[in-house]
């Protein structure tokens, strides 16, 4: 099948490389490049990079909705075009374009998680279940017809950086099997149960702050949710240090309270959690004992 793939970050490139091994991918579409760390250097989005080291044609409009991006979209002639975490809106005139239509892979069980951070939604929210989807594209976000989905259990201890690497690896399978099955007419567009939708929001710096108040689970659901990025952070003698791992402890105790050194173990409102790794303002990230090691804490001493 010829098609145009759209896709912009490290998530979408195993789909587009399992696409290219058994389809004519026509050309790459993805954002411009952007200025990138402190000294804002101009990088090229993952799936550009992947894009040229296939020999895949990249183009960068910086907006779909002009007819020159029409225009040289038209030009590729795609019986389908493969839509992952592209970044833009596409309009009607483009989900019209191809015979088999825009076909999006999206990071949830839709219609559970419409939205921009699905992946990191499901850990945050504590789900046990989650997945990828396949679907064809309309005006809405996240709204259209399901066409096949994919399950996977989420791991107790799991990071949201570990399954965001999980399924981008299942949307690559799963879109394989959706092209092979729209080819053979042998799936049937469903419509989303607009009862059970739920939606996410980008995630922001402004949830990295952990309230020891709540349970262990909550906390241990927001230090994993919110890792590699933006990470969670706490404040131990009045300095601000993020939270990169932590598993649920034994232990109870007010809340905050630090219940052991060796290991690290903090009270919540519930329980108790362990933690790991974690960074120091200014240094890199270290396993909770070489922390302990270099900084003078006590039991009884609290995190905020």
């Amino acid at each position: 099948m010829k098609l145009v793939y759209m896709g912009t970050p490290d998530f979408a490139v195993p789909a587009l490389e399992k696409l290219a091994a058994v389809h004519e991918v026509a050309a790459v579409f993805t954002q411009p490049d952007k200025p990138v760390g402190r000294k804002q250097i101009l990088t090229p989005p993952d799936v550009k990079v992947c894009a040229e080291r296939l020999g895949i044609p990249v183009c960068q409009p910086a907006s779909m909705k002009t007819p020159e991006a029409f225009e040289l979209l038209k030009s590729f002639a795609p019986e389908v075009i493969v839509v992952a975490a592209y970044g833009q809106i596409l309009p009607k005139a483009v989900l019209d374009l191809p015979a088999y239509g825009c076909v999006n892979i999206h990071g949830s069980l839709l219609p559970k998680y419409r939205g921009a951070a699905p992946i990191q939604q499901a850990v945050l929210n504590g789900d046990a279940v989650t997945g990828v989807t396949t679907m064809l594209m309309d005006v809405g976000l996240d709204t259209g017809d399901i066409l096949l989905t994919k399950e996977t259990p989420i791991g107790e201890n799991e990071t949201s950086a570990e399954l965001f690497d999980r399924l981008s690896l299942l949307g690559g399978e799963l879109i394989l099997e959706t092209l092979d099955a729209l080819a053979q007419g042998s799936v049937t567009p469903k419509k989303q149960d607009e009862a059970l939708a739920t939606h996410t929001s980008k995630i922001d710096k402004s949830l990295c702050p952990i309230d020891f108040t709540a349970t262990a689970q909550a906390v241990h659901n927001l230090i994993r949710g919110l890792y590699s990025w933006p990470v969670a952070t706490a404040q131990i003698g009045g300095k601000r240090v993020k939270i990169h791992k932590a598993r649920i402890a034994k232990g109870s105790g007010s809340a905050g309270v630090i219940l052991s050194v060796k290991p690290f173990v903090i009270a919540c409102g519930e329980g108790a959690v362990e933690i790991l790794e974690l960074q120091p303002e200014g240094k890199k990230k270290m396993s909770a004992e070489a922390y302990a090691a270099g900084h003078d804490l006590k039991i009884g001493d609290k995190l905020i």
